[in-house]
């Protein structure tokens, strides 16, 4: 196992070099990837500090190793026995048709695929206890060849890191262009040995999400649009470069935050909501237990204030029911045509809504 996990650390290639515009990767911002015909060059942007996050050399695992390998932790492909944090990359793996490669979970109350749930309880998979703190013990008998998790601003991962296991740091929740998203199944396909399977999906994904943008791109009317609502005082507004704001203008919305240059979330309150989008024609809200606009008005009597409320032009999302967090990263094209099904329903007569539902 130490042998097939091998580390080499570093910033530059101790073989050949290989020049950036080699990467197959045309979207993503973050992720880059060199296939050569001994090995995949991955690097992983750093988001918070610019540079390099991690890079990792796939090689396959039946191969020998070649003699100029660049620098980066060595990962042997296909993976086989691998530690995954979030449902998310499960649920991808599944679709590609190697969700056998899982062989250990954390936060197993989280992972709602049947699959999963029979081997976690049959011991098959390993519960491998709490994703903030996990079970080293266990982790180290379920012998995992990669652990598969999401990096986070300045991560130690604690005692993880010092088992000589590739850690696969998955930024994809990190990128803020839909598509540039979606990209990330190009790493994950060639971790599994599913290049061509993800290649195809992702070839799928773009061209049903540019199919859509530009059939709601025709569209006579712009609606204005504002989404979530506030919880426990405050309203986590998109900003206005973030996945949904740009996602909601590609269906044909006009997103009333898009002059805003943030690419994550403004906490802001009800009141300077209400200023910017009481008029706003549609409200989107991804919330659990909201199933009426009385409802709406029992988790805050002002939300009846908003035009959309009044003019019952509001959609709710159950993310627990829809799994769309599950969904959507890999899939952006699936939300794309809800909103642009909900918003020009004259361009989309034959959809049917599948993750938000109108409430009256």
């Amino acid at each position: 196992m130490l042998v097939l996990s091998s580390c080499f650390r570093g910033g530059n290639t101790a073989g050949k070099v290989l020049d950036a515009q080699d990467s197959i990767i045309t979207a993503a911002k973050l992720l880059s990837m060199q296939r050569t015909p001994h090995y995949t060059l991955v690097t992983v942007g750093d988001p918070w500090k610019g540079g390099v996050l991690h890079r990792y050399v796939l090689v396959p695992r039946d191969s020998m190793l070649p003699d100029d390998l660049p620098e980066g932790t060595l990962v042997r492909t296909p993976i086989s026995r691998a530690l995954v944090y979030s449902s998310v990359h499960t649920s991808l793996m599944r679709e590609l048709g190697a969700l056998d490669a899982v062989r250990g979970v954390v936060d197993s109350q989280y992972f709602n695929d049947s699959t999963l749930a029979a081997g976690i309880k049959a011991g098959t998979i390993a519960d491998c206890g709490n994703s903030m703190n996990p079970t080293v013990e266990k982790v180290i008998d379920m012998q995992p060849d990669a652990i598969l998790l999401s990096p986070y601003q300045d991560a130690s991962y604690g005692q993880i890191a010092k088992l000589d296991i590739p850690l696969i740091e998955c930024a994809d929740y990190l990128e803020y262009d839909p598509i540039g998203r979606a990209e990330w199944v190009k790493f994950y396909g060639e971790l599994v040995g599913k290049r061509a399977e993800a290649d195809s999906l992702f070839d799928a994904v773009v061209t049903a999400y540019n199919d859509v943008k530009k059939k709601a791109a025709g569209a006579q009317t712009r609606p204005t649009v504002v989404t979530e609502m506030v919880i426990s005082g405050v309203w986590n507004v998109p900003g206005g470069q973030s996945y949904m704001a740009r996602i909601l203008n590609d269906a044909g919305g006009k997103y009333l935050w898009a002059d805003d240059q943030n690419t994550g979330s403004l906490a802001l309150d009800f009141n300077q909501v209400l200023a910017v989008a009481q008029d706003a024609d549609y409200w989107f809200i991804k919330w659990t237990n909201i199933n009426s606009l009385s409802d709406l008005q029992g988790a805050n009597d002002l939300n009846k204030e908003m035009a959309a409320f009044k003019n019952k032009r509001v959609y709710v999302c159950d993310t627990d029911k829809t799994r769309f967090f599950d969904r959507i990263p890999f899939h952006p094209e699936l939300l794309l045509r809800e909103f642009a099904a909900i918003m020009h329903p004259e361009l989309f007569t034959d959809y049917k809504n599948q993750m938000y539902h109108h409430i009256d």
